[in-house]
């Protein structure tokens, strides 16, 4: 019984200590409609805050991933590997960029990911795990799926700003000390631009690991397909924007298309078999 206690505490507790400061920031940075401040995006306290989060949701992946069988994976652990890294990346791009605000939608989102490796027990051991071009794929697999999450809700965050700036001036005080929505959109680029390059390469060494271990360099499944698909809408993106201009709300709904048919490549098709058609 400590055993099972002490391999459910650090999922648990990292997703009461997301929640909370999601409600922490949700109340001071969307909910204040006060005028804005000059101060820094994050307190100090803040980031401590999140980085334990991130520690302990860290030492629950790791207990769960790797066992005594080998690496073990699953949807939920795809989910919350994914979000984890989402909040990584976030809290070290802040130190980089203002990127107040969109604590209120990673953090929650962050939450329950956290905790759904012990909603979804359910996982299937990874073969050849060992092999050069798997780890290749599954970490740059990883940090893209992350970059992407990440620019996903920045996308979704700057829709809603851009919305809440055309209704009443008293409403969008909440966000008036956010940077120009040029700036965040540069940011988005910039983040879609890092998450294109990962998810080429781990495209890349997706085709030499298949090479190596089904002497064959493509497996035509749906998380191929929907895979090469994501990268051919977030390249017609990038294209969009460097030689038509694209931006703002065609710019946003290329970005949420392209992280919905990614979600499939992997997501979808193992909550499909491992959910709804109970394989493993």
């Amino acid at each position: 019984m400590s055993d099972i206690l002490l391999h459910l505490l650090p999922p648990i507790a990292s997703s009461l200590l997301y929640a909370g400061l999601g409600i922490h920031f949700w109340k001071t940075r969307w909910h204040n409609k006060g005028p804005s401040t000059n101060g820094p995006t994050m307190q100090s306290w803040e980031r401590v805050g999140i980085l334990g989060a991130v520690v302990l949701q860290g030492i629950g992946l790791h207990d769960g991933l790797f066992g005594e069988t080998g690496m073990r994976f699953s949807f939920s652990f795809a989910l919350s590997l994914m979000l984890w890294l989402a909040v990584i990346i976030y809290w070290l791009e802040s130190f980089r960029s203002r990127m107040d605000g969109l604590q209120p939608l990673v953090l929650p989102l962050a939450a329950v990911c956290a905790l759904l490796p012990i909603v979804f027990p359910q996982v299937h051991v990874i073969g050849h795990a060992t092999a050069w071009s798997f780890k290749a794929h599954f970490l740059t697999a990883m940090l893209a799926y992350g970059m992407f999450t990440l620019s996903a809700m920045h996308a979704v965050f700057m829709g809603i700003v851009e919305k809440t700036l055309h209704q009443k001036a008293s409403i969008g005080l909440r966000f008036a000390n956010l940077p120009p929505l040029l700036t965040m959109e540069a940011l988005l680029f910039r983040m879609i631009a890092v998450a294109f390059s990962l998810l080429t390469v781990a495209l890349v060494t997706g085709v030499m690991f298949s090479e190596e271990v089904f002497s064959k360099p493509v497996v035509l499944d749906h998380k191929t397909l929907f895979a090469f698909f994501s990268w051919g809408i977030f390249a017609a993106l990038l294209i969009g924007r460097k030689a038509y201009g694209w931006r703002g709300r065609i710019a946003l709904r290329w970005t949420l298309a392209g992280f919905l048919v990614l979600m499939l490549a992997y997501v979808g098709s193992r909550f499909v078999t491992e959910f709804i058609l109970g394989r493993i």
